[in-house]
């Protein structure tokens, strides 16, 4: 009954999970959104001092590297809450050493093996009773939002990002400071 689309964000000091499940489409945006939703509703909470987050990132996808829409976003999200986003993705071919795949996603599909997803509702439930030995815990929130596919960032926009790239493939290991919105 309807299209869902997963984003999780791993706490690897605390084992705790969080999952946007979206219903439509899978962008940058989505994506930087369910980090903006983590942020405010545990981030923020557990980390009442955040000056800076690291986010480890797949190569491909809707946080791809070359997605222009994700840095814009993260530059929206950095300004947002005024900190400083530090992003290194995975190498191509390698997204299976990123922890969330082995510490979370692969007890999510546990989980829910064997029953069906009839709903968004099941899905969300699922996601949520998602817990393991070593005391992971899962919270999972549905967002209605649509996401627009398509969505083209323009070289100008692009020369606006306030982004400072590692000496190490700084095409992949890059943070995303704050703007100066004097």
């Amino acid at each position: 009954m309807g299209k869902v689309v997963p984003y999780g964000i791993y706490d690897l000091l605390l084992n705790k999970g969080w999952v946007s499940v979206g219903i439509n489409n899978d962008t940058a945006e989505f994506a930087v959104n369910a980090i903006r939703t983590w942020c405010y509703s545990v981030g923020r909470v557990i980390y009442p001092k955040m000056e800076s987050l690291l986010i480890t990132a797949d190569c491909g996808g809707s946080n791809g590297y070359r997605v222009r829409l994700w840095k814009r976003e993260l530059q929206k999200l950095s300004n947002e809450l005024k900190i400083e986003i530090n992003v290194s993705h995975f190498p191509p071919g390698t997204s299976k050493w990123n922890k969330i795949e082995h510490r979370m996603f692969s007890f999510i599909t546990k989980n829910w093996r064997g029953k069906p997803l009839i709903d968004r509702q099941t899905v969300i439930e699922l996601i949520g009773n998602t817990k393991t030995k070593t005391g992971l815990e899962i919270k999972a929130v549905l967002d209605e939002n649509f996401y627009e596919k398509g969505i083209r960032i323009t070289d100008e926009e692009m020369e606006k990002i306030n982004l400072e790239e590692s000496n190490f493939h700084g095409e992949w290991n890059y943070k995303i400071k704050p703007q100066n919105t004097n």
